[in-house]
């Protein structure tokens, strides 16, 4: 589990095809301080397994399924990528619950300033604007940011400035795509309602009158 909050940007240093798909292996300097093999690392929202690390870089593998999914597939060596170790039980919770599965990729149509902050739009595939809501959250390559609106299948998403300053999408323009995850409350939320035909008199005997006031 994650919280959206990037703690830093690596540097793809190698890229190599396996069997399983590809191997990353990135360059970083806060994320090795006490990383150890096994463990789940976010890249650019991609929760992956680091299989080897050292003072200096780390690497992991993506399947293929990851591959197709995400924009890790795009990568090039030199690229820089958002990095997020998982959350500790002990550590403040910031932003929100980031599982670190990609859902889709989304296009980058506009990113433009707004005095002190910033307003990105993306196109998003259409399986995912159901999920979609202002005022939610959604996780961007990673990062967990706000919707500002939704317009059939645009999303507009505000950013701060510390957002662009520390996070890759500085380098994004129009046209690239990026990680799309969801906010897992609102698919927990949908399979509930497709399982249950909420009516009046379901909520009647849940002891709610028509107001949807508790009775006593």
């Amino acid at each position: 589990m994650f919280t959206g909050l990037i703690e830093e940007m690596g540097k793809i240093l190698r890229i190599q095809s396996n069997s399983a798909g590809k191997l990353f292996q990135i360059a970083a300097q806060k994320v090795v301080q006490d990383l150890k093999i096994g463990e789940s690392i976010a890249i650019d929202g991609a929760c992956l397994s680091v299989i080897e690390s050292d003072s200096s870089s780390f690497t992991v593998q993506a399947v293929q399924e990851t591959l197709i999914k995400s924009t890790l597939n795009f990568l090039k060596v030199s690229d820089y990528v958002n990095l997020e170790r998982a959350m500790l039980a002990t550590s403040r919770f910031g932003g929100h619950f980031v599982q670190g599965h990609v859902d889709g990729m989304g296009k980058l149509i506009s990113l433009k300033s707004l005095g002190g902050s910033a307003e990105m739009s993306l196109v998003v595939p259409d399986e995912l604007v159901k999920y979609i809501v202002p005022k939610g959250s959604i996780a961007i390559n990673g990062i967990s940011l706000t919707i500002v609106a939704v317009e059939s299948a645009v999303a507009r998403i505000a950013l701060i400035p510390l957002t662009l300053t520390e996070t890759n999408l500085k380098y994004r323009k129009n046209g690239d795509f990026l990680n799309i995850e969801v906010d897992l409350l609102a698919k927990y939320i949908e399979k509930f309602a497709s399982r249950e035909s909420i009516s009046e008199s379901k909520i009647k005997s849940w002891g709610y009158d028509s107001q949807n006031r508790k009775r006593k």
